[in-house]
Formats: structure tokens, C-alpha cells, sequence
């Protein structure tokens, strides 16, 4: 029986493989194209501008105009608008003639509710904007949240920070508020835990309690990546629990988040890695470090270029790159510098291209470079 099951999980991991598709937006010969996880050109280019792809759609400028195209080159609208703003929640935010509305793929016209200003749709829902107010339209262009607060920011995993008279809450991409607007700074949402401040004093929220955590002069997001977020007190550097516990002292200059299981730390002018327990395991010896990738290996620089290491602190890349997160078109959030799915995004001599955890370069090196997209979803 176990025998079966094996067969059929390799099945269905080869099904996914094979469904699955990363595009890469690139800049060759001044023009824009995609290329594929070995570097070849899916998408010639051919493009006077360009967007990363969006789930299945990019936007992409030809003659002067915008339009859309998915993932096979093929026009899903045709470039007639002045503005195309990224794919999300089945539509897309265009501009023409100096008017901004709502089209899906069709490029049908969604009916909203006036508003003084359009946003991106963001998981499911778009602000509108009334005066100084702000609320909330879903994707039947439905008011769910009437234009009564005075500023709502993007959503992370289905919450936005959302501001009413001077303090803030989290309300849901559903219109429900989440945490009640009485804090005078509130954290992301993240399944490992919210920090707040309240008076002078910050904290996190367990169940709608705040916990102060005493001498701390400032807070920085959890993640889902880790439980422990860092946090600043006698202007050192140290990490603290959903609690409200220090974990880690606060011991250093300047620290990064977990991920992987170790995180950078800065002491003076150098930096290493630590574990959830606080004990050094890399050399505190670099001029700077990165953030672990799932892949088990980190961007660290010395003097003024990049290479990688891995969890054990072997050099398996050299210091001959450069790194940064995107370059142009529209940028994806929660970009990263370094390893994603086995691929790193890097600079070399000017030119932008891939390599892969053996130090390879993935295809040819290109005048510019964005991150993979998943264009299979």
C-alpha cells in the first residue's frame, strides 16, 4: 500500500511540474520579452514596455499603447488603453482618455459605486474614496465598506491596516473588522503574530489583548516564516514572541528576519547568522547578508559584490554579483534578493540574467531582468 501511494505522490508532483509555468520579463536588444526557467524566449521581445506577469496576464505597451497579453504572447485586449495597472481578482485597472475604470478579460466594464479616485483591486477588493474618506468595493462592484475611514493600506493574507480619526485597526478583505481602531501603530497581519503600539508603549495582540513589552522603542512585522519578529530597545537589536517575551536579547546593531531557520545580525560594520535560539552559527564577518532562501542558501557581500553561502557558512557561489530586487515594469510585492525555486536573480558586468545553485548561468545575460512569475495560476 505504501508502495502505491509513493507511485502516485511522484504522480502527482510530475502532473504539477508539468502544469506549472515560471515567465521571466527581460529587457534584450531594447526590447521586452519572456523567457522561460531555462532562459529560452517564450515571448520574443518585442515590446516597447512591460509588466511581470500577473497570475496569467502581463501588460504590455506596442505602438504607444497598452494592452494585454497571457502567456503564450497571444492579445487578451488589445493596446488601446493609455495605463494598464497589474491583473488581480479577475480585473484589470485601465486609463483612457484621462478616465480610469475596471475591465475584465473580456474587456467588459465593471459598474462601481462613484468614487473620487481608483485603486488596484487587492485579494478580492478595491478602495473607494469619497472627499477625505475611504471604503471598501468587492468584485461585483458592491459596496461592502461605506466610504467612513481615512485611510486603508494593502491587504497581507486577507487584512489591511485601516486608519479611523488618529488610531488603527485591521479590518478583512470580507469588511469586517478584525482588530478595533485603537492603536496608534498596528503590524501587518501575519499568522505568527501582530505588534501594536499604544501610548508610548508597543506590544503584541493575542486574542484582541495587548501585551506591552517594557523598554521597547520599536517593532518590526512577524512574518510566516517565523515566530519571532525583531524588535528595538536601548537602540540594540533583539527578538522577541507572539507573546510579548524576548527570545533573543537585545545585543545588536542591525538584524533581518528569520527564514529557514537563521537570520543576519549586525554587530559595528560586519554581519552573521544566528538561530531561534540566538546562537551564532556563521561568522559575524561580512559587510552585508541577506535573508536565507528556501533554498537554503544566502546573498552575503564583500567589499562591493555578492555571492552565496550556504547553511553551514561554505562559500558555494562566489563574490562576483550583484544583487537587487526589481529592476522595472511592475514590481511584485514581497520580491526577494536571492534564491527563489532554485533560481537567483543577479547582476554581472552590467547585465541582469539567472544562475542556478551551482553558480550556472540559466540561458544568455540581459540588459534588464525581473523575477520568475508563476503564469500557471
Amino acid at each position: 500500500m505504501k508502495s502505491i501511494l509513493t507511485i502516485l505522490s511522484i504522480f502527482l508532483m510530475g502532473i504539477s511540474a508539468v502544469n506549472a509555468q515560471e515567465l521571466a520579463l527581460v529587457r534584450d536588444g531594447g526590447s521586452f520579452g519572456y523567457i522561460n526557467r531555462s532562459g529560452e524566449f517564450v515571448i520574443q521581445p518585442q515590446y516597447d514596455k512591460a509588466g511581470s506577469f500577473s497570475g496569467k496576464y502581463a501588460a504590455v505597451m506596442k505602438d504607444k499603447k497598452w494592452g494585454v497579453i497571457n502567456a503564450t504572447g497571444e492579445w487578451v485586449i488589445q493596446p488601446t488603453y493609455d495605463r494598464i495597472k497589474p491583473y488581480n481578482s479577475g480585473y484589470f485597472l485601465v486609463e483612457e482618455g484621462k478616465e480610469w475604470k475596471y475591465i475584465n478579460t473580456k474587456g467588459e466594464t465593471l459598474n462601481t459605486p462613484a468614487t473620487d479616485k481608483y485603486y488596484d483591486f487587492d485579494q478580492g477588493v478595491a478602495i473607494i474614496r469619497s472627499g477625505d474618506k475611504v471604503g471598501l468595493i468587492d468584485t461585483s462592484g458592491k459596496a461592502i465598506v461605506e466610504t467612513k475611514y481615512d485611510e486603508i493600506k494593502s491587504f497581507n493574507d486577507g487584512y489591511a491596516k485601516f486608519k479611523e480619526g488618529e488610531k488603527w485597526g485591521l479590518i478583512s478583505n470580507k469588511g469586517k473588522v478584525f482588530i478595533a481602531a485603537e492603536y496608534d501603530e498596528i503590524g501587518d497581519f501575519s499568522k505568527n503574530g501582530i505588534w501594536a503600539k499604544k501610548g508610548d508603549s508597543f506590544g503584541v495582540i493575542n486574542n484582541g489583548t495587548f501585551t506591552p513589552i517594557n523598554g521597547v522603542e520599536k517593532m518590526w512585522d512577524f512574518t510566516n516564516d517565523s515566530s519571532l519578529t525583531y524588535a528595538r530597545s536601548g537602540g540594540k537589536m533583539g527578538f522577541v514572541n507572539a507573546k510579548g517575551e524576548w527570545v533573543i536579547q537585545p545585543t545588536y546593531d542591525k538584524v533581518r528576519a528569520f527564514n529557514a531557520g537563521l537570520a543576519p545580525v549586525n554587530m559595528g560594520k560586519e554581519w552573521g547568522y544566528i538561530n531561534e535560539k540566538g546562537e551564532q552559527v556563521i561568522d559575524i564577518k561580512y559587510r552585508d547578508a541577506e535573508i536565507f532562501s528556501d533554498d537554503g542558501l544566502a546573498p552575503v557581500k564583500e567589499k562591493k559584490l555578492w555571492g552565496f553561502i550556504d547553511k553551514t557558512g561554505n562559500l558555494v557561489i562566489p563574490m562576483e554579483y550583484d544583487i537587487s530586487i526589481g529592476m522595472f515594469g511592475f514590481l511584485q510585492k514581497g520580491s526577494e534578493k536571492g534564491f527563489q525555486n532554485g533560481l537567483a536573480r543577479v547582476k554581472y558586468k552590467k547585465e541582469w540574467g539567472f544562475i542556478n545553485k551551482n553558480g550556472q548561468v540559466v540561458g544568455k545575460w540581459f540588459q534588464n531582468a525581473e523575477n520568475f512569475v508563476d503564469v500557471s495560476k
